[in-house]
């Protein structure tokens, strides 16, 4: 019931920014359409285990293995290993530029870009968070996130 209801929430979350997308010339109905997809399979792993190393919904996600699958499955993009490797790839952005689909980066084990999540709007992100924890949403606003933001990237 609770997954049920993060979708739709999600659902409505896509579908209200919609209309505010046609006013920005760098995000076309196409890429809408597509973000829309990549968040809304994002969201359909909330509570999927996380797993060191992990890759795959049966086994768990560590945070980039979970990137990694959302992309690979939404938009057959292959992302590097780690949230390191793939703060290379991609085109950085400011906060404000943020949309549905973008990366979001942090430093979360002393090291920058150690975790990445994937932005889903109303500055609120989606991570397989860590050891004993499960895939969910997280508010960037919280002091927690905001002191260990490390930037954003989109891929596509």
């Amino acid at each position: 019931m609770k997954k049920l209801l993060s979708l739709l929430l999600l659902f409505l979350l896509v579908a209200c920014a919609a209309p505010q997308a046609r006013f920005d010339a760098d995000y076309d109905a196409a890429t809408s359409a597509e973000r829309g997809d990549l968040v809304f399979y994002a969201m359909s792993l909330i509570d999927t285990p996380y797993r060191f190393g992990g890759q795959g919904e049966e086994v768990g996600f560590d945070c980039s293995g979970y990137v990694g699958h959302v992309f690979r499955h939404e938009l057959n993009i292959a992302l590097p290993r780690t949230s390191r490797e793939i703060s290379q790839v991609g085109t950085p952005l400011h906060p404000s530029e943020l949309r549905p689909g973008d990366l979001v980066f942090y430093n979360t084990l002393g090291r920058p870009f150690s975790h990445v999540g994937i932005y889903i709007g109303e500055n609120k992100f989606v991570h397989s968070p860590k050891s004993g924890d499960r895939v969910r949403v997280e508010k960037m606003e919280y002091r927690y996130w905001q002191t260990r933001y490390n930037g954003a990237r989109r891929i596509y």
